[in-house]
Parts: structure tokens; C-alpha cells; sequence
């Protein structure tokens, strides 16, 4: 009973160093409660802010470290690095070429948008544990507030399992760069430019000038036209009687023409193909000419090689099938001559 009468009447709770170390200078509980109420509370809540601000520092000092390497291409990309030997094989200027210049941006852009991305996590998870222990530290019971975010995060795992998929999706989108903002891309049963990208959702306008905007958890596929390079392929198809050694004399030398030109030397990045016949049809032998083009490029190299490909055809008398239509007009009959009654 003695013990018990004893801990009652002592001010200083267990823990409270500043409150006890006081009431054995001074023997005045007064000042020893006003002393932990005025000094101990107010200094620890600060201790703990100023380590919530020093582990916020060095943790964005870490995320800007891992930015700044990522913009910079920790990993080559093997595709890049084809084009640049071959460019340097041929005796082409690889460096500062438009898509060079492209694809760092959109490094840049995407290492970014994922460093600020974990810089709102930090900040939302340092602020809500200092909250919580400051409340602590304030005799705050602070068991129904971790029992409500328990109960909290439960219902949202259950009632917002849609959201929860598009966030999941739309950050595994970003870290995998499967797509960014300008790409052409095919998401199924939307395809067209991509004009902004997010956690949740992806905004596309189509060839229409469509805006489509696709949930990231929907997305099951993504065909990127515009990723690294791009080739343009086209098959041209010729009459049976053609000399078909010829026919791909003329296209390499056309193909050729155009992989020289100064016009498309940022465009077409290798050596044009032409691997021959590619089919056999009702209507003629088809023939198949590549070139591989920096990204976005490969419709309008395609448009301006058929162009090339039809003015040579027609000068080398090359002939390409096409549906005729005759058109047959039926003699009329003499009318009679008109006579007399």
C-alpha cells in the first residue's frame, strides 16, 4: 500500500526523463509538471519534426540521385546502339540527330514523373507517422486512429479494387516506359496519339481527332509505333510478264536514291531491303521493299517512296495491275424515214 501511495503521489509518469530529473533537483512537483508540460513535450515534438525534415532531405536527396541517373541511361538501349554503329559504319553523323534528342527527353520526362511520383509518397508516409507520434506524445490515444486506418485500408482494398488495379498498372506503365506522351500507340479498342498519361487513366485522340480516354487496368496490350525506330513496308504488286529481276533492280536503286537523299538522312537510320517476292496472286507477283526509319517517320517515308517507286514504274513501262472497265454501247437502230400518208 505504501509502493502504491507512493507511485500515485509521484507528478512524473515513467518516461518522463525532464519531469523527474527536476522533481530530484528541485523537489517541487509543480515545477517538475511544469517543467515536462513546458520544456519535455515541446522538445521532443521538435526533436521529432526535425527528424521527419532530415529523413525527408535524405530520402529526396536519394530519389534525385536515382533521377538524375536514370536521365542519363544507366542501360544503353540495344536498338539505339545498332543505329549508331551503323550510322558511324556509314559514315553518318548519329550524334544531336532528331531522334537522339527525342529519346532523351522522353528519359527525362519519364524519370521525372517517377521521382515525383515517390517524392508525394515519402511526404504523405513521414507525414503521417510524425502526425500519429506527436499525438502520441500529446497522451493522445492513439489506437482507434491505427485500428480507423486499418479498418480504413481494408475497405478501400475491397471497395476500390478498380482503382487500386489502374494506379498499379499506370506506375508499371511509367517504370516500364511502355508508352509516353506523343507516342502512336494501339490499346485495343482505342489507337492513336497519346496526349497525356497518369496513374489512372491514358488520353488518346485518334486519326478523327477522337479523345479517347482508357482506364490503365484495362489495358491488356500496347502496340507502340513510334518506340526507337519504326520500319515502312510496301507491297507492290506487278504484272505476271514482268521481268522481276528488273522490277528489283529498279526498287533498290529507288530505295537507294532515297536512303542518300538530305532530306530523309534523319529519317531512314539503315540500308533499305528488298527481299523479293513475297506472294503470288490472281492478280500478279508481289514484291516487298523495307527501310527502317527513325520513330513517327515510317508513313511519310512510305508515302514519298510510293511516289518515287510510281514515276519510275511508269517511266521503265513497269505495269501494275488494275481493274479495267470496258464500257459497251449497243448500235442504235435506223429510224425510219418519215412518208407521205
Amino acid at each position: 500500500m505504501l509502493g502504491l501511495a507512493t507511485q500515485i503521489d509521484h507528478p512524473c509518469l515513467p518516461g518522463e526523463q525532464l519531469c523527474e530529473w527536476t522533481m530530484q533537483a528541485t523537489g517541487n512537483e509543480d515545477l517538475a509538471e511544469m517543467a515536462d508540460v513546458l520544456i519535455g513535450r515541446p522538445l521532443t515534438i521538435a526533436m521529432l519534426v526535425l527528424l521527419a525534415l532530415v529523413a525527408r532531405w535524405v530520402l529526396h536527396r536519394l530519389v534525385d540521385r536515382v533521377v538524375r541517373r536514370a536521365e542519363a541511361g544507366m542501360v544503353p538501349d540495344r536498338f539505339t546502339r545498332a543505329a549508331v554503329t551503323t550510322s558511324a559504319r556509314l559514315g553518318r553523323s548519329a550524334e544531336n540527330s532528331p531522334r537522339d534528342l527525342a529519346a532523351n527527353t522522353r528519359r527525362a520526362q519519364r524519370s521525372r514523373t517517377m521521382g515525383s511520383l515517390l517524392k508525394s509518397i515519402i511526404n504523405g508516409v513521414l507525414l503521417a507517422v510524425t502526425f500519429t507520434m506527436v499525438l502520441s506524445e500529446l497522451d493522445v490515444d492513439i489506437t482507434p486512429i491505427i485500428a480507423s486506418a486499418g479498418i480504413l485500408g481494408l475497405a478501400l482494398g475491397f471497395g476500390a479494387q478498380t482503382l487500386v488495379k489502374d494506379f498499379l498498372s499506370g506506375i508499371f506503365m511509367i517504370v516500364e516506359d511502355q508508352y509516353g506522351v506523343g507516342d502512336v500507340v494501339d490499346l485495343g479498342e482505342a489507337s492513336g496519339t497519346v496526349e497525356a498519361v497518369s496513374l489512372r487513366v491514358t488520353r488518346v485522340r485518334d486519326i478523327n481527332g477522337t479523345v479517347w480516354y482508357v482506364r490503365n487496368g484495362e489495358i491488356l496490350r500496347v502496340g507502340n509505333m513510334s518506340q526507337n525506330w519504326a520500319r515502312a513496308v510496301l507491297d507492290l504488286t506487278v504484272a505476271y510478264d514482268s521481268d522481276l529481276l528488273r522490277v528489283r533492280e529498279v526498287l533498290t536503286e529507288v530505295t537507294h536514291a532515297m536512303w542518300q537523299d538530305e532530306d530523309f538522312r534523319d529519317r531512314v537510320i539503315e540500308e533499305p531491303e528488298s527481299p523479293g517476292v513475297e506472294a503470288m496472286t490472281v492478280d500478279g507477283v508481289t514484291v516487298r521493299v523495307s527501310l527502317k526509319t527513325a520513330p513517327m517517320e515510317q508513313w511519310a517515308v512510305a508515302r514519298e517512296l510510293r511516289e518515287r517507286i510510281k514515276a519510275r514504274f511508269d517511266q521503265e513501262g513497269i505495269v501494275m495491275p488494275h481493274t479495267r472497265y470496258v464500257t459497251w454501247t449497243p448500235e442504235k437502230a435506223p429510224v425510219p424515214a418519215a412518208t407521205d400518208s
